[in-house]
């Protein structure tokens, strides 16, 4: 057999069939910040168990449906919600998923999701700053808060840095510190710009402007050189120090592994003084590092040893200050030796599990079954004499105030005969003499006893090649052929037994040149014949001689034939002899030899048109380098010659070799070496770069040879140059290094650049010349006639004269347009500041400005640009836009439907970007079957004010789609669509009831007739919300004292004395109406001035129902308006929503509606005794 190296990759399938406790297998870390951009929001939690767990979330404490979620359990993502951007601050809070089974409950740590605002600077007027030279200046940027990293710079409002150095300094929270002032500070925009990368957002606080008036030198006191100190942690805290005269203690926490940042600011010392820093006691840190010219101390990755007391010392030719730090170094809990592992245990022993943490300060442990509170005081729980009820996810969670770590400890209680989990006949396969490892996964408890026997032989498997492995696999190392077969994994303990088979197929593989061949002979044979037993070997036909000779490459072992060091001779049919007295048998193998080609031979150099060109025979070439063989050239294997071409005054020597499959075979003998005669060189300098790096200087650089490329000794260039188009001699300069800085040159000229290579026998042929200019300065000119064109209401044409190229000073990058709205017309005591701008690139007169605002008033200046910056801003041109259409309308509703009209309620729109004339009211008759218009009709609304129309005319029981568009001069803008159907005639009158009590989950409807049925309507408060949210049919039931009251209705006295009272009632209702057309209170007024908390609606000829708009006199409950059988207005009432309502007076339940109750009037009186009375609960949805 053949033995080689070869790594197999085996799969094994488990089929899991036992119950197990839910695991978390994956779930989101917290914090999650939820950036602008990002469309959804994911939270992740996925787990593992059987039976399959159940998911549930929380939020900051409280049960949480998340939106968006699978109801399948089985599905592994089922625990994974998405949250949609819009609306994404209501979600914000921290979440917790548990994932249950039967058997326990597992939890995630805290989910903190994170939803930040859009920084901004406050807008705000800022005095300007006047100090005396000399003097400090502190310029406060207060930058916002916002996603982390954020990085503060402080530019002008041309985008110009702000110079920084020892006297003039950014402290890190922001703010500039002039140390003293001097003229040249004076200024007017000095602006200070919040850079949020994450959000891809900058601000820019108000520009800001710093006058230095001269005066002379005055001395200050130490106290007033120290004028602030402050202390940063990044991502941990920010802690504003305080001043005790000189001395400043501050106490600096940070996390382990974290920078420390210690810093002085100095705002007022003249002169500028020098920062010192020691750490007492002991030597600073070796990674210690300055910054902010000396005035930040920065130590990396701060550890334990960091901790201390700090000093700062600031000292110049008046005095000095000194400053300390007390650094505490603290970290948050991490684990001693790992997470608490899960236990598999028996019934009726203990279990110990520990929850090892450090930190700093020390953590407070917390301890949870099922993700419930269990009391334990300190680090460890013991379950004493375990029970399977013991079964359960325990939690440990480790916190202090810089971070917290928890674990799930899955503790099963059970007794539980062996189950192997490996599938059953699995097969493997492993190439001759390689490893293999052959699975048996057990699960049981108490724990089995595992052990393996091969088919056939029934023995337990002793073998030095096969290993046991502890999770109860079976390995088996330089795998031979006659170990493939079949394998029984056995596994036992106190409860059971029970076994699975594994097939082994070991295969034969081809051997490469250089390694040990092994071929095994298996024999069986009568051992009466051993005498006369021989086991002869064959290569070829020919028997294989072996000799005891330590040089000797065949050995016979046992029935294995080695091969040590195989080679291509090697290669062949090999036979295995075994013969005794009696008979023989053979078995034979090709043995198949890959190895990498030889070395070539009879390496010749030829020379041909010259001694720098010459001909190699042989393959493929290498030529020598000092110190190191380098690649010359590459032939086709078919080819034994090639053709080199070869630098001048060079040594050389070549050697070849050949490639296959296997990889390179070793190269021929090198040959003789051969001298190339020097020679002028062959080439010039590329990749030649002319650059102006200051206005009146040219820097010329260019890619030198190499020094192969030389060819001879005295290697220069020589560098010309003069102004293109010009008839001049050209400036020639010879220089050895490869760049040179021509001075004094005119600023953006065009200059041609040649540069020649030469040595000491000769110059290389004729260069090429290139061209470039010299160095650039920004623009000095503006451009002049700017002219505007207003092309729409959002759209801008603008014109001017380009500057003359002379005055760009450099290479025309383009123009910048810059507009600034200045007020809106409907608004013009407003004073906006809305800048913006638009970059355009290449030579051009005139560009389209989009994006503007209508009906507003704009400033705009051009100018023009270079890669040195930005000329002077051209004369400010102003401008108006024109009145726009407006914007869509916020909302549409339709509600109040009668028979013949339907109230619409509309709100104005956001931006009417013009002077509002009215409203465009469009309506569409639908066909409910096929929902095609079938008549269409429009209605011009004048009057911005109006809001809301009782659209007359309908057709009854039809669909209508409605169409509603703000209108200006300009015309009208998109319109807002709304649907609703007309009411057709019913029986029946509808009836308000009394607002509904918030306080209550019910609300009662009495009155009603028995035995009758009645549609309910819960409708909305509000005039634009749709008025019916939820309607339902309901029947009235009739009671056992039904049959009573017939009876009782029947004698005559009470017939009679209900027709006096109705007789009495309507004289009653007529004087009321009498006395309320005089203005005067009557007995029912008087009343609903008692009950504020109850809303009513009154009548009149026109609107039948009014509502009231004032929140002095409210409409109250207790006068129902009603339709009775003889009313000429009932046909008007809708059936699908209620009549206009009031806004105050009334009680609303949770949601902001109210409960409204219809019936008949004859049907609204009771009787004191309680007859014939029927009432109604409306449970609040």
């Amino acid at each position: 057999m053949l033995k080689c190296n070869i790594f197999v990759i085996v799969f094994m399938f488990l089929c899991i069939i036992v119950e197990q406790l839910p695991t978390i297998i994956t779930h989101t870390s917290g914090p999650i910040i939820a950036l602008p951009f990002d469309n959804t929001v994911t939270v992740r939690c996925v787990a593992r168990g059987n039976p399959p767990p159940e998911y549930r979330w929380t939020k900051d404490g409280k049960d949480f449906i998340p939106p968006h979620i699978t109801s399948n359990s089985t599905d592994p993502t089922h625990g994974t919600f998405v949250l949609p951007n819009k609306h994404l601050m209501q979600f914000q809070g921290k979440y917790r998923c548990y994932a249950s089974n039967k058997l326990g409950t597992a939890m995630t740590e805290e989910i903190e999701l994170i939803v930040p605002g859009i920084p901004k600077f406050p807008k705000e007027v800022l005095d300007p700053i006047v100090v005396k030279e000399g003097g400090p200046v502190i310029l406060k940027c207060n930058p916002p808060q916002g996603v982390a990293p954020r990085q503060i710079y402080w530019m002008s409002i041309s985008l110009q840095h702000i110079e920084q150095n020892e006297r003039v300094t950014m402290g890190i929270d922001g703010n500039l510190y002039f140390s003293n002032a001097l003229q040249k500070d004076s200024r007017q925009d000095y602006c200070c710009y919040a850079a949020f990368s994450k959000i891809r957002t900058i601000v820019q606080k108000t520009a800001m402007a710093v006058v230095v008036n001269s005066c002379k030198f005055a001395k200050y006191s130490a106290q007033e050189r120290i004028c602030s100190l402050s202390v940063y942690q990044r991502d941990c805290m920010y802690i504003l120090p305080f001043l005790l005269q000189e001395h400043c203690h501050c106490v600096i926490i940070h996390y382990h592994l974290y920078p420390l940042w210690l810093t002085m600011s100095l705002s007022c010392c003249s002169p500028t003084p020098t920062i010192k820093w020691m750490k007492l006691g002991d030597k600073l840190s070796p990674r210690t590092k300055y910054n902010k010219f000396k005035k930040l101390l920065i130590i990396p990755a701060v550890e334990e040893r960091d901790q201390g007391k700090y000093m700062c010392t600031a000292d110049n030719t008046v005095g000095e200050a000194v400053h300390y730090f007390d650094v505490i170094v603290e970290e948050p809990p991490t684990w001693l030796t790992g997470p608490p592992q899960s236990q598999l245990t028996v019934i009726g022993t203990d279990v110990h599990v520990k929850c090892s943490v450090t930190g700093k300060p020390p953590p407070d442990i917390t301890w949870r079954r099922n993700g419930e509170l269990l009391r334990v005081l300190d680090d460890t729980v013991v379950l004493h004499n375990a029970r399977p009820e013991d079964t359960a996810v325990y939690q440990c969670e480790a916190s202090n105030r810089h971070g917290s770590v928890m674990a799930n400890i899955n503790i099963m209680v059970i007794n539980m005969a062996p189950l192997i989990l490996t599938r059953d006949n699995q097969e493997y396969a492993v190439v001759l003499g390689g490893d293999i490892t052959m699975n048996c996964s057990v699960f049981s408890s108490p724990p089995s006893a595992i052990s393996w026997v091969k088919k056939k032989s029934s023995k337990a498997i002793d073998e030095e090649r096969f290993f046991a492995l502890q999770n109860g696999s079976l390995q088996i190392i330089s795998a031979e052929k006659n170990d493939s077969g079949k394998y029984v994994c056995i596994a036992f303990n106190s409860l059971g037994k029970t076994e699975v088979t594994a097939l082994l197929d070991v295969k034969d593989v081809q051997i490469i040149s250089g390694t040990t061949a092994q071929l095994m002979c298996q024999t069986e044979y009568d051992k009466s014949l051993q005498s006369t037993f021989k086991v002869v070997w064959t290569k070829d036909g020919k028997e294989i001689p072996f000799s005891l000779e330590k040089n000797s490459r065949y050995f016979v072992d046992n029935g294995m034939l080695q091969i040590m060091n195989v080679n291509l001779s090697d290669q062949g049919m090999y036979t295995c002899i075994a013969r005794t007295s009696l008979d023989e048998d053979n078995a034979t193998a090709l043995l198949t030899v890959l190895d990498v080609p030889d070395a070539p031979k009879n390496l010749e150099i030829s020379e041909l048109e010259s001694p720098r060109n010459v001909r190699l025979k042989n393959r493929k070439s290498y030529h020598w380098d000092p110190g190191r063989w380098k690649e010359l050239q590459k032939v086709p294997g078919n080819q034994a010659t090639a053709e080199l071409m070869l630098h001048g005054h060079l040594d050389y020597r070549f050697r070849a070799y050949a490639v296959n499959a296997i990889g390179p075979g070793p190269p021929s003998e090198p040959s003789e070496r051969y001298k190339t005669p020097p020679a002028a060189p062959d080439r010039n300098p590329e990749n030649i770069k002319i650059q102006g790096h200051l206005p009146h200087q040219m820097d010329i650089s260019w890619e030198p040879l190499l020094p192969i490329e030389q060819n001879g000794p005295g290697l220069e260039y020589q560098v010309s140059y003069r102004k293109l188009g010009v008839e001049e001699a050209w400036n020639d300069h010879l220089v050895q290094r490869h760049s040179i800085v021509v001075t004094n040159t005119p600023t953006f000229v065009p200059y041609e650049v040649r540069i020649r290579s030469r040595n000491s026998y000769g110059w290389a042929p004729e260069p090429k010349v290139v061209t470039g200019y010299s160095g650039e300065d920004v623009p000095t000119t503006a451009p002049q006639d700017v002219a505007v064109e207003v092309i729409n209401t959002t759209v801008l044409r603008v014109s001017w004269t380009p500057v003359p190229p002379a005055t760009v000073r450099g290479h025309l990058g383009g123009y910048n347009i810059h507009w600034l709205r200045k007020r809106n017309l409907l608004n013009p005591n407003k004073i906006l500041d809305e800048r913006q701008f638009l970059i355009f690139p290449g030579k051009r007169s005139h560009a389209v400005v989009p994006g503007l605002k209508p009906f507003s008033d704009y400033r705009l200046t051009v100018s023009v640009f270079n890669k040195k910056g930005n000329g002077p801003n051209s004369d400010p041109v102003t401008f108006n836009t024109p009145e726009g259409v407006p914007e869509q309308v916020p909302v549409l509703t339709a509600s109040n439907a009668q028979k013949d009209s339907i109230l619409l309620v509309w709100g104005p729109p956001l931006e009417a970007n013009g002077i509002l004339t009215g409203y465009l009211l469009q309506y569409h008759l639908i066909n409910e079957t096929t929902l095609e218009v079938v008549d269409s009709q429009e209605r011009n609304i004048t009057g911005a004010e109006t809001t809301q129309l009782q659209l007359q005319g309908l057709e009854e029981g039809s669909l209508y789609r409605f169409h509603i568009s703000a209108c200006t001069r300009a015309g009208c803008g998109p319109p807002l669509a709304e649907e609703s159907n007309t009411m057709t005639t019913g029986d029946g009158n509808w009836w308000i009831s009394n607002a509904v009590n918030t306080s209550q989950s019910f609300h009662v409807i009495d009155g009603l007739k028995p035995g009758a049925v009645y549609t309910i309507r819960l409708m909305a408060k509000r005039l634009l919300e749709n008025a019916s949210i939820f309607e339902d049919v309901i029947q009235t039931r009739v009671k056992g004292v039904e049959g009573q009251h017939s009876d009782f209705s029947t004698q005559g006295w009470f017939i009679g004395t209900m027709c006096a009272v109705a007789f009495l009632t309507l004289i009653a209702l007529m004087a009321c109406f009498l006395q309320r057309n005089k203005g005067g209170k009557y007995a029912v007024k008087e009343k609903e001035d008692l009950h504020p908390d109850v809303e009513s609606q009154g009548m009149n000829d026109d609107t039948f129902c009014e509502y009231s708009d004032s929140e002095e006199k409210p409409l109250k409950g207790s006068s129902l308006c009603s339709l009775n059988e003889d009313d000429t207005v009932g046909d008007s009432l809708s059936q699908d929503s209620l009549v206009d309502y009031a806004d105050g007076g009334g009680e609303f339940n949770e949601d902001g509606s109210f409960i409204g109750f219809y019936s008949k009037p004859e049907d609204m009186s009771r009787e004191q005794n309680g007859k014939n009375t029927t009432t109604t609960d409306i449970k609040t949805i």
